[in-house]
C-alpha cells in the first residue's frame, strides 16, 4: 500500500513531493502531548481490512483509524507497516500517525452495504485505537456508534485508559451484541515499562481500567503481552504480574511471548544494545529461526501462567467463547451470530 491508495483529498506541494499523493494534510501541535509528533490527514477509501487466510487470528475482518503509534512500544509488531508508506519504522513510527479522519462515517457506509453479512469486527490489532491521537480526533466515538447501530459484533484490545470515555457506548452495544474488552499488561515491572513502553500509560494505570470496568458491568480479560524474555519472565515477575491482574477483576488472562517480525526486530534490538547489552547473544539465540521464541519457551510461560491464574482465581480466556458485557433485562434489537473473540 503506498499513499495514493489511501484517500481523494488535496494537499501541499510539500506533501505531495514526500507522500507522492494528493491525499494527505500534514499538521503539527505545539502542546505538550503532542510536541514532536507529525498527523497526517487523510480520507480513507475503506477502513474494514480482510485478515489474510494466513494469519494465526481469530477473526476476519479489523478496523484501524490510526497508522503508527504514540505508545512507541519497541517491540510493537506493527511497525513494519509504516514502510508501505515509505516511512520510517523507528522513530517515525512513534512519531508520524496517520489519520483517517473519515472512520466512522466510512465504517457506517460500509457496514450498511447488502454486502456486509455482519462479521466480527477487530480493533488495535495493528495499533492501538485509544493511543494518545484519539484525543484529539475522536474518531472511536462514531466508529463504535456506527457499530451499535448496526448491532455489529466487536473487539477491542488496548494499553490506552482512554477506552473510559466511551463507556456509554460500549454499554449500548453490548444490550445489542457482542462486546469483547480486553487490556494488554505483560508486566509491572516499572523500570522495564518506563524503557520499553515509554508512550504507554503505566501497567497500573491499565489495570484500573479492567477494575473500573469491571465496577460498570464489563467484564474485561487481559492480554499478558508481551511477556519479554531475560527481562519479565522471572517467576517473581511472573507471580506479580498475574497477581495484579486477579486483583484488578480481570475476567481472564492470556500470555504471550515477545515475538520480533521484521520492522519491529531491528528496532528492539538496537534498544536492547542500548540498555542490556549482555543479552544480545542470548536473543539472537533464542530468535535465530524467526519471529518467534522456541515452542519450548513458550510452552513453559503458558504453563507458569496458567498455574498462577488457577492460584489467584482466574482462567486463561477460551478461544472462540465471547467475553461478553451483561445485557440488561430488555429486548435486543437485533440478534447477532456467535463470533470469536479477539483473543
Amino acid at each position: 500500500m503506498r499513499w495514493d491508495n489511501l484517500g481523494d483529498t488535496a494537499a501541499a506541494p510539500a506533501d505531495i513531493a514526500l507522500f507522492g499523493t494528493d491525499a494527505v494534510t500534514t499538521r503539527t501541535f505545539d502542546t505538550p502531548e503532542f510536541r514532536g509528533i507529525t498527523f497526517h490527514e487523510i480520507r480513507a477509501r475503506s477502513i474494514l481490512n480482510r485478515v489474510p487466510g494466513a494469519s494465526r487470528m481469530p477473526f476476519e475482518w479489523t478496523v484501524n483509524p490510526y497508522r503508527g503509534c504514540t505508545h512507541a512500544c519497541v517491540y510493537c509488531f506493527a511497525r513494519k507497516t509504516h514502510s508501505y508508506l515509505d516511512l520510517d519504522t523507528g522513530l517515525g513510527f512513534d512519531s508520524q500517525i496517520v489519520v483517517k479522519i473519515n472512520a466512522p462515517e466510512l465504517l457506517a457506509r460500509q457496514l450498511a452495504s447488502a454486502r456486509w453479512e455482519g462479521a466480527h469486527v477487530a480493533m488495535g490489532t495493528n495499533v492501538d485505537c485509544y493511543q494518545r491521537a484519539e484525543g484529539r480526533h475522536r474518531l472511536m466515538p462514531g466508529i463504535l456508534t456506527a457499530l451499535r447501530d448496526r448491532a455489529n459484533p466487536f473487539s477491542i484490545l488496548t494499553k490506552g485508559t482512554l477506552i473510559l470515555r466511551d463507556l456509554e457506548l460500549l454499554t449500548q452495544a453490548a444490550r445489542v451484541t457482542e462486546v469483547g474488552i480486553s487490556v494488554s499488561v505483560g508486566f509491572v515491572d516499572q523500570e522495564l515499562w518506563r524503557t520499553i513502553e515509554p508512550g504507554t500509560p503505566s501497567p497500573q494505570r491499565r489495570l484500573d481500567v479492567v477494575r473500573t470496568l469491571g465496577e460498570h458491568g464489563i467484564d474485561c480479560g487481559v492480554l499478558m503481552a508481551p511477556v519479554v524474555p531475560f527481562l519479565g519472565d522471572r517467576p517473581e515477575q511472573l507471580r506479580a504480574t498475574v497477581r495484579a491482574i486477579a486483583e484488578a477483576g480481570a475476567s481472564s488472562v492470556t500470555p504471550l511471548v515477545l515475538h520480533l517480525r521484521p520492522g519491529a526486530r531491528e528496532w528492539f534490538m538496537t534498544w536492547l544494545r542500548a540498555h542490556h547489552p549482555d543479552l544480545v547473544p542470548r536473543y539472537e539465540r533464542m530468535y535465530a529461526d524467526g519471529a518467534y521464541a522456541p515452542t519450548w519457551y513458550q510452552r513453559r510461560i503458558t504453563r507458569q501462567v496458567h498455574e498462577l491464574a488457577a492460584e489467584f482465581g482466574i482462567g486463561p480466556a477460551h478461544r472462540g467463547a465471547n467475553r461478553r458485557i451483561p445485557v440488561p433485562e430488555e429486548p435486543s434489537l437485533a440478534a447477532a451470530p456467535e463470533q470469536l473473540t479477539l483473543l
